[in-house]
């Protein structure tokens, strides 16, 4: 049974401690992903490594960069000259907001990451992420717009009013 009454609202330095213990989780799960990934890779199989191997790995660092830095930017704290906590930052366990989306992003990195240690064709999973956002974009933006109803067209003009209308524009030349 749902509690009833108003949801209680969170507060600025739960907020902060939260978002703190996010960054370092998925601080936690890139290193991991990373050291997995090394290992296999480029330490037991360095002599069957390629160029693709290495590119893959600095994509995915540029996606965790990305991911990552984006997240410690909107969880941002400010504080006051005086140490007191004024805002802490944007709530970095929110549903649907933006970084729930990066996120994901990160999680679907490091499994990719994991898993193309066993097969390079692993790497293919990644295109979960556009298609996700292809989704997202149609369900949003373009499906409600396409399937929109169009306004109700003008009434059919009568004749009467035709007619009026016709000897208007005469008298006005």
């Amino acid at each position: 049974m749902a509690p009833k009454g108003k949801v209680g609202t969170r507060g600025k330095k739960q907020i902060y401690e939260e978002n703190e213990a996010t960054l370092k989780f998925y601080t936690r799960v890139i290193l991991g992903a990373n050291a997995i990934y090394a290992a296999v890779n480029l330490l037991v199989f360095y002599s069957s490594s390629t160029v693709w191997t290495w590119l893959l790995l600095m994509f995915a660092l540029a996606v965790y960069v990305g991911s990552y830095r984006s997240m410690s930017a909107m969880a941002k704290p400010v504080f006051a000259e005086d140490g007191n906590l004024l805002d802490g930052g944007i709530d970095l366990n929110m549903e649907q907001g933006m970084a729930e989306h990066l996120k994901d992003v990160i999680l679907l990195t490091a499994i990719v990451q994991v898993l193309s240690s066993i097969s390079s064709y692993f790497w293919c999973l990644w295109l979960l992420a556009p298609a996700r956002a292809l989704q997202l974009l149609w369900v949003n933006f373009l499906g409600p717009w396409f399937t929109a109803e169009s306004p109700s067209a003008p009434e059919e003009v009568n004749d009467k009013k035709q007619r009026r209308q016709e000897r208007r524009q005469m008298k006005k030349f």
